[in-house]
């Protein structure tokens, strides 16, 4: 996991680190990304802090729940602010449930699917199920669902308690028609956002390396307009990017670069601008 001092973690972390070499050690730079400099000096990490791999193990999905619930909670219990690298998309569950004493907060989801399923073949805690079970939680108050399309959110039931609970849905097609203000508006001012990513939220015309390809999605600089907007209207309490599956990757790993470059645009925004300016050289 790694924490901006406010935090980062890990669906195969080691392909996304690999691919954030590629543009390290220009963070240095101006990033038009964010409009300022997130890194003025190259040798001050400015509390950015990579922890390392939650322990999980395929055959323990409930130590994996507990494991990565504690790790969260020991984040910001270090005042960290907890940036979590998943595994699927069931993640954001024990996520979230860390922050049980620190609502209200608002989910921003961007995903191709509403994750409304209740219980799936007797699971009630799978990659279909995050957004029910995280609405379950009394510290999770508002929620703005972002680019569904296509099929795989269930039956017609699962949209209708999404919606009666006070869920936001913002489809692909209403981003089609309003661009990603469409989005933007829908989430409250003055809040303390939780962000959960589904890669599969994004076009697989850029980013193809998911479990399940949906034609259409926000493109990257939507996700980065909409990460932008959350810093504006409130505070960005945690960020949660699941669902890349890197055997389905391009040779050149493009999509854990996309990946990699949403979790930086992230951190600079949660440390803000200090208003340094590089120097320029002599």
């Amino acid at each position: 996991m790694t924490m901006v001092n406010r935090a980062i973690r890990p669906t195969r972390p080691q392909r996304s680190r690999a691919a954030s070499r590629g543009f390290a050690r220009q963070l240095s730079q101006i990033d038009f990304d964010l409009g300022f400099t997130p890194f003025p000096d190259p040798q001050d990490a400015r509390g950015v802090v990579d922890i390392g791999d939650v322990d999980t193990r395929p055959e323990d999905a409930a130590g994996n729940r507990e494991r990565i619930e504690a790790t969260t909670r020991a984040v910001l219990e270090a005042g960290a602010v907890p940036i979590l690298l998943g595994g699927d998309d069931s993640v954001p569950i024990p996520f979230a449930a860390a922050f049980a004493d620190r609502g209200p907060l608002t989910v921003v989801q961007i995903d191709a699917h509403v994750d409304w399923g209740d219980a799936i073949r007797g699971e009630k805690l799978g990659y279909g199920s995050p957004m029910r079970r995280l609405a379950e939680m009394p510290h999770v108050t508002d929620m703005v669902q972002v680019g569904v399309r296509g099929l795989g959110s269930g039956g017609a039931w699962q949209i209708d308690d999404a919606r009666n609970w006070g869920s936001r849905i913002v489809t692909a097609y209403d981003l089609i028609r309003g661009g990603i203000d469409a989005a933007i508006d829908q989430v409250p001012a003055g809040g303390r956002y939780l962000v959960s990513i589904d890669c599969d939220g994004i076009d697989p015309a850029a980013f193809p390396a998911v479990a399940m390809p949906t034609p259409g999605g926000l493109r990257y600089e939507e996700v980065v307009l909409l990460l932008n907007a959350l810093a504006e209207k409130g505070k960005i309490a945690g960020l949660v990017l699941a669902e890349y599956v890197p055997e389905r990757d391009d040779p050149h790993r493009l999509c854990a670069t996309i990946a990699a470059r949403i979790v930086a645009v992230t951190m600079g925004l949660v440390l803000g601008d200090n208003g340094q300016t590089p120097p320029r050289p002599a």
